[in-house]
């Protein structure tokens, strides 16, 4: 009887750490789908749900666009601050932390045009 209980309980504590790890599992999400980081993406993020710890994979040719994290100053204006992180690879991956994120493309007329997205992860 002894032994039975006691795989139960370890059978019940493997799964609640599997469960947990389920849930707590970070995503990455590819920003524009197929399409990548591009022209008119800033509607992507509607209707998806971002948790703390995502992965924002951002994908474009070398050279096309950039990502530039900015606030939502930045964000609304399309004008990064100097400071402002940039990054350049073509294949950015950003981890999302708690709260609202802001990116756009810097280049001349690209944010103006939509490339930039607002994310918020809980």
């Amino acid at each position: 009887m002894v032994g039975r209980s006691y795989i139960a309980a370890l059978a019940l504590i493997c799964l609640c750490l599997f469960y947990h790890l389920e849930i707590t599992a970070a995503t990455e999400f590819t920003v524009g789908d197929s399409a990548g980081w591009s022209f008119n993406v800033q509607n992507w993020p509607n209707g998806k749900s971002f948790k703390a710890g995502d992965v924002l994979v951002f994908k474009y040719g070398l050279g096309t666009h950039n990502v530039v994290v900015v606030d939502a100053e930045g964000y609304n204006s399309c004008k990064p601050k100097s400071d402002s992180k940039t990054y350049t690879s073509g294949n950015d991956k950003i981890t999302l932390a708690a709260g609202t994120s802001y990116f756009i493309c810097s280049y001349p007329g690209h944010c103006e045009a939509g490339v930039k997205i607002k994310v918020t992860a809980s």
